[in-house]
């Protein structure tokens, strides 16, 4: 259904400044894959091939849409329960990472943005980079996974909830688009409430945004009343598990990056779910361990690798 169209240069780096001074979209937000890399050929001229690329082209009207009512959506949530959910708003406005890295001046300092920039393209949930985590003081520590760790008991999910959840979800996509059906799927302690149908594009938002928000709300109204918890899912036609086995690749890349390294790799302006899906991703590598870092919704997910204790410890043994 997404327009696309393909651009060439020397190598892929020249295609992608093209490609951007043509549809006048920055390296960050221009979405495409890489057809060829080209090759040099014989001397540089005979069997030379120009590197491809495809780029898929951004719907502006779309964007404006999304952008807007998602919008519209967290001034309900502001509206309905304060200040809590507006921190997604406040966590990417200042960047300090940004100022601290000229600090290494060294090969990592220009390969990191690359590589994230790749990864964007790859899959749609988030930014990344893999330049070394600050160390939290340790008042910062204990305060980190606060909300990650350990949630509620979840409940059985009954008819009540399930009603509410459908028409709670059901005005909120009708306030978006048209011709929307939400459907209803339980399993055990779990409720996902499925959209069919509407436009897609717009309330799945820009890198899922909208909805995230849109399940933060219905979540919120489910249990505002409940010391347990239903565990509530929105998903718009397999969006989410498509999401989540892009969050479990890019968690392992990762991963292999901090052990190879040695250094803290770091994903950034996470959700609470997709955290969760990283966090049980890498629960069973004995070699690295996640915490999540920041406050707010949108918040850092760190990977530091456990070799260098093993290392001080065979150090200390020698000694």
């Amino acid at each position: 259904m997404k327009n696309t169209q393909e651009f060439t240069g020397k190598n892929v780096k020249m295609a992608v400044d093209t490609a951007c001074k043509e549809l006048g979209i920055s390296k960050g937000d221009l979405k495409y894959n890489i057809i060829s890399t080209g090759t040099s050929g014989i001397f540089g001229i005979v069997g030379r091939k120009d590197a491809k690329i495809r780029v898929t082209l951004p719907a502006k009207e779309t964007a404006h849409v999304a952008d807007d009512e998602r919008e519209g959506i967290l001034s309900i949530v502001d509206e309905a329960f304060g200040e809590e959910t507006r921190h997604e708003e406040d966590t990417p406005t200042p960047q300090p990472p940004k100022k601290k890295v000229p600090k290494a001046k060294d090969n990592t300092k220009k390969k990191a943005p690359k590589k994230a920039k790749k990864s964007v393209e790859i899959e749609d949930s988030g930014r990344w980079d893999t330049t070394p985590a600050p160390r939290p003081a340790r008042a910062e520590q204990e305060h980190m996974d606060n909300t990650d760790a350990e949630l509620p008991p979840p409940v059985p999910v009954t008819q009540a909830s399930i009603d509410l959840g459908v028409e709670a979800l059901q005005k909120m996509t009708d306030l978006i688009t048209d011709d929307a059906k939400i459907e209803a799927i339980t399993q055990e302690d779990r409720l996902t409430l499925q959209i069919s149908g509407g436009n897609t594009g717009i309330l799945i938002g820009r890198k899922g945004q909208t909805l995230d928000a849109m399940q933060f709300l219905t979540d919120k109204i489910i249990n505002r009343q409940s010391e347990a918890r239903v565990r509530v899912r929105v998903d718009i036609e397999g969006y989410m598990e498509t999401r989540k086995e892009n969050l479990e690749q890019l968690a392992f890349k990762m991963a292999e990056k901090a052990k190879k390294t040695g250094r803290p790799a770091t994903i950034n302006q996470m959700s609470a779910q997709d955290r969760r899906i990283v966090h049980l991703a890498l629960k069973e590598d004995s070699q690295v361990r996640t915490q999540s870092m920041g406050d707010g919704y949108y918040r850092r997910l760190v990977i530091f690798p456990k070799k260098r204790n093993a290392y001080r410890g065979k150090r200390r043994t020698k000694k």
